[in-house]
């Protein structure tokens, strides 16, 4: 950790992204602080992944600043990423390992000692519910499984912020349960930002809501401010096609 507790673990300050002259994002900021779970929400094409490549280092911005648990991407990127857990959107895995190498091949990579590197397997491996396919080849698990070893993977290090890039995508209705409890169990020490686009996943895991549309962000507070007699989605409709409703 930095030498004092940040007020926010994620810091977004005008941040832009331009592909040539398309803003990918433009000029956004936002704040999350620790022990929040907060949907980073938005249509197809808003802007979300971008935003969550931006937020790890695996992309530079146009313009703008990023700071995590206090480190400045820009500058202290290393630094930063060792206090981020991060699921993107179809992650990459090992296929040709089991769950149970990959992640303690990871955890040496990860410089974790020995008493750790088991501490911490065998504590993913039960959170993620990774035990029936423990020793199955990853290129033979389904979606659901494959998306937990991603989760796993996101969890090794024990990290302080954790950025999940549509962490449900392709599980069945059992596993949902799981791994949004997980998340909020998570979210009561850690910071996690969740990208997504499906309305109930905000209502079920999330406290605060950030609404991007079109790279620039249309809502940032409570989920509970988010909704309309009961309606997120109407709201959510509401906010998005304010892009549409200013282009015809």
């Amino acid at each position: 950790m930095a030498d004092h507790e940040p007020d926010f673990m994620i810091e977004v300050n005008e941040l832009s992204k331009y592909y040539g002259t398309f803003p990918a994002v433009k000029n956004i900021s936002f704040n999350v602080p620790r022990a929040q779970v907060c949907a980073f929400l938005g249509p197809n094409g808003a802007g979300k992944s971008t935003t969550m490549k931006l937020l790890t280092g695996f992309i530079a911005p146009t313009s703008g600043g990023i700071k995590v648990a206090n480190y400045d991407i820009a500058t202290d990127r290393i630094k930063a990423c060792e206090h981020i857990g991060y699921l993107p959107e179809n992650g990459p895995l090992y296929n040709e390992m089991t769950p149970s190498s990959s992640l303690k091949y990871l955890a040496k990579v990860r410089g974790l000692s020995i008493s750790q590197q088991s501490e911490r397997v065998e504590y993913v491996a039960e959170k993620c519910d990774l035990k029936d396919v423990w020793h199955k080849g990853i290129s033979k698990l389904s979606k659901g499984f494959r998306q937990r070893v991603g989760m796993a993977q996101a969890l090794l290090h024990d990290p302080d912020v954790l950025i999940l890039d549509e962490p449900t995508s392709g599980l069945d209705p059992n596993q949902l349960v799981g791994i949004r409890q997980l998340i909020k169990d998570l979210g009561q020490s850690k910071t996690v930002l969740l990208s997504t686009h499906i309305l109930q996943e905000v209502e079920k895991v999330c406290g605060h809501v950030i609404l991007i549309d079109a790279g620039q962000i249309r809502f940032n507070g409570s989920t509970s401010e988010l909704t309309d007699s009961d309606d997120i989605e109407k709201s959510f409709h509401q906010l998005t096609e304010f892009e549409a409703t200013a282009v015809h």
